[in-house]
């Protein structure tokens, strides 16, 4: 992977070291609305992932999809800058709302891509919220489903999507595999829920990486 500097591409390993220990820094930190910690949401998306035989892609975005949760948008570009020689992309006006990140997403999404897994582990990660504007158009019951803090936060996200937006949606090549990301994301907040640690996925995704490096 080219990192726009002068300094050694980074190692796949290395790479996961720092990606899980954002992760961790989710065991310390409830997931906002909810009663359990980001880092046990994640791993409980995660879980639901491989029980439904999803490939690796899916389920490391599963596992990742709130990467953009998990610091500052001001901590995540001082990484990028620091340890990959690119300037993130501002997407969430550098601050928290009490129901997260603003635009947590695209702060993710655009985070891994920079670190160096697939367009679709990125992607999907991005389509977590749009996914969810998508199911409150077409599904009215999906939105009373929503926990309280899910429905606080979608009032930063955009309401449900129009006629038009919905139609290109469904167009996406990867629908289906959003949706079913955004279903496994909203079941996965259930107490003391046992899950795999993060390191049962160290593996999988050290192997990733090494795959999408040029």
């Amino acid at each position: 992977m080219t990192t726009g500097s002068d300094s050694p591409a980074l190692s796949a390993e290395r790479k996961v070291d720092m990606v899980f220990e954002l992760l961790e820094n989710g065991s310390k930190r409830g997931y906002i609305g909810e009663n359990i910690s980001q880092l046990e949401h994640a791993l409980q998306a995660a879980l639901r992932a491989v029980e439904s035989q999803a490939g690796d892609e899916t389920v490391l975005a599963a596992l990742l999809h709130d990467i953009g949760q998990f610091c500052s948008p001001s901590e995540l570009r001082r990484m990028l800058v620091k340890d990959f020689g690119q300037e993130a992309s501002e997407s969430a006006d550098g601050g928290t709302v009490s129901v997260g990140v603003v635009g947590h997403e695209k702060l993710g999404g655009d985070y891994l891509r920079k670190v160096g897994f697939s367009k679709k582990v990125s992607d999907l990660v991005e389509s977590h919220v749009v996914a969810k504007r998508y199911l409150t158009a077409v599904d009215p019951e999906y939105y009373a489903g929503l926990s309280n803090a899910s429905k606080q936060s979608f009032k930063f996200q955009g309401g449900p999507f129009t006629a038009e937006e919905v139609m290109a949606f469904k167009s996406d090549p990867l629908f289906e595999q959003k949706i079913q990301l955004r279903i496994w994301d909203d079941a996965s907040k259930i107490v003391d829920f046992k899950t795999p640690s993060l390191e049962a996925y160290r593996d999988m995704a050290i192997r990733h990486l090494k795959s999408t490096t040029v």
